[in-house]
C-alpha cells in the first residue's frame, strides 16, 4: 500500500469571473480531490462580479453540498481582490487555491500534499503554459524581470494558480495590493517571513469554455502602480 499523507483540514478556494461553462465541472473535481485528503474541508468560490450565470450555478450547487460556499463581489474587482477575499475567508488548517476555468487538474494535488511534511507553502510552476503568446510573454518575461528588479524574487512561475499552504502563513501576512501583483506580494512576504517554500511542476491545459480576461494593459498598469507602492512599503 502506498502511504498517503492526510491533511487535518482543507480550505479550497477559487476566484471566478464569467465561468458558467466551467464552474460546475471544476467544483465536482474539487470536491472529489478534497475528499481524498481530509474529511474536514470547505470549497469557496469567489464570484468576482460575473455577468453570466456563474453565481447562480454555484448557489444551486451549494444547496446540495454544505461544503460549498459562495462569496460575491457586487462588481468585478480583479483577480488580486478575489484572491484576497478567498484567502481571508478560509477557516481550515491548510489552504489551497487554483483557478475555476479548468486549466489545472486536481490529480496533481497529491504530490503537493505529500510535500507538506517539509514545506509551509507548496507552489506549482507550469511545465508548459497553454495561454495566448501575449499572456505568456507578460508573465514569463516581463513579470519575472519586474519581480526580480524590484523585489529580488526568483521563483519559477509566480502567478501559477496552484498553491497549497498552511493557514499560519496567511495569518502572518498583511497583503496591501489587490491587483495582478497580489500573488507576487504573497510570495515575497512569505519568503521574508522565513516560511519554507517548495516548487513542483504541474500541467496546464487549454481552456474549454469562456474567454480569458487577464493580461490587458489596464490590468498591467494597475499592477505596476501597486508594485511601486509595495516597494515603498518594503523599503520604508
Amino acid at each position: 500500500m502506498i502511504y498517503k499523507t492526510r491533511l487535518s483540514s482543507l480550505s479550497l478556494f477559487m476566484p471566478a469571473f464569467n465561468e458558467e461553462g466551467n464552474i460546475a465541472t471544476t467544483l465536482l473535481d474539487a470536491t472529489k480531490a478534497a475528499k481524498r485528503f481530509t474529511s474536514d474541508y470547505e470549497i469557496i468560490v469567489v464570484n468576482d462580479g460575473s455577468l453570466d450565470k456563474t453565481g447562480e450555478i454555484v448557489r444551486e450547487l451549494a444547496k446540495l453540498d454544505f461544503h460549498i460556499r459562495l462569496l460575491n463581489h457586487a462588481t468585478n474587482q480583479g483577480y488580486g481582490a478575489a484572491v484576497k477575499t478567498g484567502m481571508a475567508a478560509c477557516r481550515k488548517d491548510w489552504i489551497f487555491f487554483t483557478d475555476s476555468d479548468g486549466q489545472f487538474h486536481y490529480d496533481e494535488l497529491d504530490a503537493f500534499v505529500q510535500a507538506t511534511g517539509n514545506a509551509d507553502l507548496v507552489m506549482g510552476y507550469r511545465k508548459k503554459r497553454m495561454d495566448p503568446f501575449h499572456r505568456v510573454f507578460v508573465a514569463q518575461v516581463l513579470l519575472k524581470i519586474w519581480n526580480f528588479v524590484l523585489f529580488g524574487l526568483t521563483v519559477r512561475d509566480v502567478d501559477c494558480a496552484y498553491k497549497l499552504f498552511r493557514r499560519e502563513v496567511r495569518d502572518s501576512l498583511k497583503l496591501k495590493t489587490q491587483s495582478a501583483i497580489t500573488v507576487s506580494e504573497f510570495i515575497i512576504k512569505t519568503k521574508a517571513a522565513g516560511f519554507r517554500i517548495k516548487q513542483l511542476p504541474v500541467h496546464h491545459y487549454p481552456r474549454r469554455f469562456g474567454t480569458q480576461t487577464g493580461g490587458n494593459w489596464r490590468v498591467i498598469l494597475r499592477a505596476a502602480r501597486e508594485s511601486f507602492q509595495l516597494y515603498k512599503e518594503l523599503h520604508s
